[in-house]
């Protein structure tokens, strides 16, 4: 089985709900299980969350793409933005780094993503944006939820 999908959308917060259902409908013929699905959601949402807020500021006027390939036994998904970019990738992925810790931010975006996906890689040029590509395996030994 392989299948993709593509959907651009505002970088708004609104928009991190659409993704997480957008991904869980892509999902469903996979026969996915709950810990999958969830997983899957989670690292979707983080790095969505993490477009919206960090890669254009306060002017909601940039676009967030999230892509999804489904291959047979894992799912690679991309979450992309052409806003500011990440000027230290290694530093901005350290468990609770945060570049607004004036807003309450956690900085634990990068690391919920790498616990909850089998792979995680991030490419950014300052300037031109930020891409999240993640991998997760689809096998595994719970009961199914579709």
């Amino acid at each position: 089985m392989k299948n993709e999908m593509e959907i651009s959308f505002l970088a708004i917060a609104e928009n991190e709900a659409l993704a997480r259902m957008v991904i869980s409908a892509f999902l469903v013929k996979t026969n996915p299980t709950l810990s999958v699905i969830s997983e899957v959601r989670t690292a979707i949402s983080e790095a969505v969350t993490n477009a919206i807020v960090h890669a254009y500021g306060d002017q909601n006027e940039g676009r967030v793409v999230m892509r999804a390939w489904l291959h047979a036994d894992h799912v690679l998904l991309e979450v992309e933005d052409y806003g500011c970019g990440i000027e230290d990738v290694e530093q901005a992925m350290k468990p609770f780094y945060t570049s607004q810790p004036e807003k309450e931010r956690t900085g634990m975006g990068f690391s919920l993503m790498q616990s909850f996906m089998d792979g995680v890689q991030v490419r950014s040029t300052v300037g031109r944006g930020t891409c999240v590509t993640m991998t997760k395996l689809l096998n595994e030994d719970e009961p199914d939820i579709f």
